[in-house]
């Protein structure tokens, strides 16, 4: 493949901006999810129907790849010594862990990366304090938590959390975030996040915790729509990319090239890979459900890549951010992922677990993914490039149909299912 013409490290991201007027915003989803609108772009045309009817336009043995992720209760609020209140919104686990699974699963302290809201007022080493009343099965319990710093890495910080409840009880990090936590609704919903959020912001694939934020076009699948897509001898698999406050962070540098691309993590197993190597001999459609699906799949296939170099060594970020770009790709799909199942099977794992860095804009060439079901996004986002790399300039045609034709916007409003 001849590389692009111009390298996406030069996109000028005031090329994705847009006009998003903030009625267009969903603050809160339909009742119904699957009522939510459903833009098809297909062979250059736009068309409408809504989620309820998705199956209808997937062609039969379709394979759709959906992100497991479950959003956990990262927005914690702990208060000083003289009362005053600091916001804390986890982020991510610090390096000395191996993956989320096992770091959510510390008991009684954990060291975690977060940003803070009002650090600046906390000066000293006195730690931060939180207590939090709750009900368990054997009675109500008190919990009682505090935080010291123990670094800072630019805007966020390495902090250590120790907790525990009136009966000395193990308490694990994911049961801890669940009690004295909130759900981290997006900051553009300009709102505090409701006890309804708690189920409409969690799709009904979530399973694998560690995420901060929903894979939200996911949250327009209802037990109907499955219904229907079983019905038409479509299948459904999972895999996992753990969802990075990065996702909300708007691109602020003029080129991207100096734009550094969140890294997130990610896990797909063996059985996984080998439904879409299945899929691709077959030439059937794949479609992955959400910006997270796709991005986790083509990781897959530039890890596979370099495994086939000689240069995969299960570094720390395994695809990062302009690794596609750096060479001619001269391999196909299907060899990348059986080269990616075989090290796996030699390796005795049953999955891979890593994190990616990946951006995909124009100028990339999606190895494996046929379609996209995604939701519309925020103006000069790396969400926004992803869709101009799949259907080109006509993202522009497409969102201006969206807005002229009362679409809802971000996590909570409408869709589209987006051809390659």
């Amino acid at each position: 493949m001849p590389k692009p013409s111009l390298h996406p490290e030069h996109i000028k991201i005031e090329d994705f901006q847009y006009e998003l007027p903030d009625e267009k915003i969903a603050r809160f989803p339909l009742k119904e999810r699957d009522q939510s609108k459903l833009l098809i772009f297909k062979n250059q045309k736009i068309e409408e129907t809504i989620y309820q009817n998705l199956s209808s336009h997937l062609p039969e043995e379709s394979l759709l790849l959906f992100n497991q992720a479950k959003v956990v209760h990262a927005r914690l609020y702990f208060r000083k010594s003289t009362g005053g209140k600091i916001e804390i919104f986890c982020l991510e686990p610090d390096s000395k862990y191996a993956d989320i699974t096992s770091a959510m699963t510390q008991e009684n302290e954990v060291y975690w990366k977060c940003i803070m809201r009002g650090a600046a007022k906390w000066k000293d080493d006195n730690p931060l304090e939180l207590i939090a009343d709750y009900n368990a099965a054997d009675g109500k319990k008190t919990l009682t938590a505090e935080v010291r710093k123990i670094s800072r890495e630019g805007q966020s910080f390495i902090l250590h959390f120790k907790w525990k409840n009136n009966l000395n009880e193990k308490i694990s990090f994911s049961e801890f975030l669940e009690i004295a936590g909130d759900i981290p609704i997006p900051p553009y919903l300009k709102r505090r996040a409701e006890k309804s959020d708690e189920k409409t912001y969690q799709t009904i694939f979530a399973k694998n915790e560690g995420s901060v934020a929903a894979p939200t076009a996911a949250l327009h699948f209802t037990p109907v729509v499955l219904e229907q897509l079983k019905a038409k001898n479509i299948h459904l698999e999972e895999l996992t990319l753990h969802v990075g406050a990065g996702t909300f962070m708007p691109v602020k540098s003029n080129q991207m090239k100096d734009h550094e691309m969140h890294a997130e993590w990610i896990e797909i197993s063996i059985s996984t890979l080998e439904k879409v190597v299945a899929q691709l001999k077959k030439n059937k459609k794949i479609i992955c459900i959400g910006t997270t699906s796709a991005r986790t799949l083509e990781s897959a296939y530039w890890i596979g890549v370099q495994i086939l170099r000689k240069e995969w060594k299960n570094q720390e970020i395994a695809v990062s951010q302009w690794y596609p770009y750096q060479k001619e790709d001269e391999f196909s799909s299907l060899q990348a992922l059986q080269a990616l199942i075989n090290f796996l099977k030699n390796q005795q794992q049953t999955k891979l677990v890593t994190r990616t860095q990946i951006i995909i804009a124009p100028g990339y060439k999606f190895k494996i993914l046929d379609g996209l079901i995604t939701n519309f996004h925020q103006p000069a986002s790396t969400l926004l490039l992803m869709i101009s790399a799949l259907v080109g300039e006509n993202w522009k045609n497409i969102y201006e149909h969206a807005l002229n034709n009362n679409f809802r916007f971000l996590s909570y409003g409408d869709g589209s299912l987006l051809w390659k």
